[in-house]
């Protein structure tokens, strides 16, 4: 395992065992174009695979073996690891743990509960500032005269459950985000343990928390044993949670949450084009879009499961209307962003 710095040159590394490297234009395909009155404006290529309940891949695309950053797809993981360490988390709270919420009100005020319950405060929080991203509250704050704060910050949840195990387990909090803290080790444990693979290098996450890399297969390996997790482990709650408080995990209206409310699906972008789907059966999809942008994402992952049969047609059409943005010119639909046929007509391998 390597640990990079934030300032460290990424761009070369090669991960041991040989046959593993970072994701290439070479390893991809094209997954999604946007049209513009009749005339493809865009195209994005990546990587996708699917397993099932066992871990088996069924279907894939481009070169799942190349490796990537999970980002916050890998927070039902750390949050794994914050329960393993005393964290003792349930519903809600399980839920934002593996959340990027969208910073209302309702989100700061859950993660101030569990900081609180723990006998810290938001000063404790060691992820960057922000402003909201739900609009609502973003105004209220401006009206208030209140300013950006840590709580507002995509990952607050996550790192609520982080404080939360530290101080159930004696461990120091200020120094909670270091690779070298155990708690940090346990979640390099967790990932290796779910995914069935060594970590490659570990790198600083945009909120600060060490994020390993980890081949795309392995990502949907992991996914899958999550969403079979026996009830008696500390894991078996994980993906009941976010099902059952989908509005924690992103916010209301917001991707994750449709999906999760409407397909039962859990589902989890993650920056720079990351995204996994969990069906309760453990079929699994992890994918990586190769120039990091996850307007597709979505439609491609679930326009992938439906090709195979996974998810009904309907249901993935309806769902799809409410959260692909429609591609506008003067303020009417002039095109469509569509899954390209490799997606469409993905079978089994």
């Amino acid at each position: 395992m390597k640990i990079m710095s934030p300032s460290s040159d990424l761009q070369n590394t090669v991960l041991s065992p040989a046959g593993r490297h970072p994701l290439t234009a070479a390893d991809c395909v094209e997954l999604a174009t946007l049209d513009r009155n009749g005339v493809i404006e865009s195209r994005h290529s990546g990587v996708l695979t699917v397993v099932n309940a066992a871990g088996e891949t069924i279907a894939s695309l481009g070169n799942p073996a190349a490796t990537t950053y999970p980002r916050s797809s890998l927070k039902p993981f750390q949050a794994i690891a914050s329960q393993r360490s005393g964290a003792n988390l349930s519903g809600e709270r399980l839920a934002i743990a593996c959340a990027s919420h969208v910073g209302s009100q309702r989100h700061q005020d859950l993660a101030l509960a569990m900081l609180q319950d723990a006998g810290l405060d938001e000063s404790a929080l060691r992820c960057p500032t922000a402003w909201p991203q739900d609009t609502e509250t973003f105004h209220s704050m401006i009206r208030g005269g209140r300013d950006k704060n840590h709580l507002a910050f995509n990952c607050s949840g996550k790192h609520a459950g982080f404080l939360t195990a530290c101080v159930n387990s004696g461990w120091d909090t200020e120094t909670y985000l270091s690779a070298e803290h155990p708690l940090q080790r346990e979640v390099i444990s967790v990932v290796e343990e779910y995914t069935g693979e060594p970590v490659g290098t570990v790198a600083v996450d945009g909120c600060g928390a060490p994020v390993p890399q980890i081949s795309v297969t392995g990502l949907a390996r992991a996914v899958s044993r999550l969403m079979t997790a026996p009830e008696a482990d500390p894991a078996g709650a994980v993906a009941p949670a976010m099902l059952a408080h989908p509005w924690a995990v992103h916010g209301e209206g917001a991707e994750n949450t449709v999906v999760m409310e409407r397909l039962g699906v859990v589902s989890k972008l993650g920056a720079e084009g990351v995204l996994i789907l969990g069906l309760r059966s453990g079929t699994a999809l992890a994918m990586k879009m190769l120039d990091g942008n996850s307007r597709a994402n979505t439609l491609v992952g679930l326009s992938a499961l439906v090709a195979l049969g996974e998810l009904d047609a309907a249901e993935v059409a309806s769902v799809l209307a409410d959260v692909v943005k429609p591609v506008l010119g003067g303020g009417e639909p002039v095109g469509s962003l569509r899954a390209t046929d490799a997606v469409t007509t993905l079978t089994r391998a």
